[in-house]
């Protein structure tokens, strides 16, 4: 046997002995996945972006990404709010595994045209960070349900008279599920959201580590 085809060899079987170490070292424990815990399921969902394009639940299929509501002509919390999103944007703008998803909480001002200018004005490029439109009740809902960014108790009365405005923002993983709530208003908190954000794309490389060595997924 050639010496090359014995180093070949050699080096494949401690990569493996490496990997197995690793697997079977952190496999079933608290240290292979992020301590994030799940807070919620994202239920399927169905909108129309800046663009006029649908997007959907499977849109987000293994991403992570950042949800919140907003509205156009907002004076209040939006700027302040969506000016310190636009920092965790800049932060993983070269991730494509992570996306960011701004909802209108007024759906009957909010015209796709002027979404398109509002995303143009952030600077964002449209792709990774979307903002969408649709059915108010359908909006509501999701943030209620789904994000857990305002008490279900506001679903109360006719859907027309009811105003969501909330400051909060929700963290998704690459299973759509909810893994964190922060306060978009205060910057310890959107810092809080940057770390749990690389959390959890390094606990999707782990488990995709996993299962390119070993063909299944890790112990949860």
């Amino acid at each position: 046997m050639s010496t090359n085809k014995k180093l070949l060899i050699y080096g494949s079987a401690f990569l493996l002995t490496l990997a197995g170490f690793f697997f079977f070292v952190f496999r079933g424990t608290d240290n292979w996945k992020s301590k994030l815990p799940v807070i919620s399921y994202v239920k399927p969902f169905a909108f129309i972006n800046q663009n006029g394009d649908t997007v959907t639940q499977a849109t987000y299929k293994g991403k992570v990404y950042v949800a919140n509501y907003f509205f156009v002509t907002c004076t209040g919390i939006c700027p302040n709010m969506n000016g310190k999103v636009k920092t965790v944007y800049q932060a993983f703008q070269q991730e494509k595994e992570f996306a960011l998803l701004s909802h209108t909480c007024q759906p009957e001002y909010d015209s796709i045209p002027q979404l398109k200018r509002y995303c143009d004005s952030i600077g964002a490029d449209g792709k990774q960070w979307q903002f969408v439109t649709g059915n108010k009740l359908e909006l509501y809902n999701i943030a209620r349900e789904s994000y857990h960014i305002d008490d279900p108790k506001n679903n109360v009365g006719d859907i027309n008279d009811q105003f969501l405005h909330s400051q909060f923002l929700a963290l998704v993983d690459r299973q759509g599920r909810v893994r964190g709530i922060y306060d978009g208003l205060k910057q310890k908190e959107v810092n809080s959201l940057k770390t749990d954000i690389a959390e959890l794309l390094k606990e999707s490389d782990r488990n995709t580590f996993v299962n390119n060595i070993f063909g299944n997924s890790p112990a949860q």
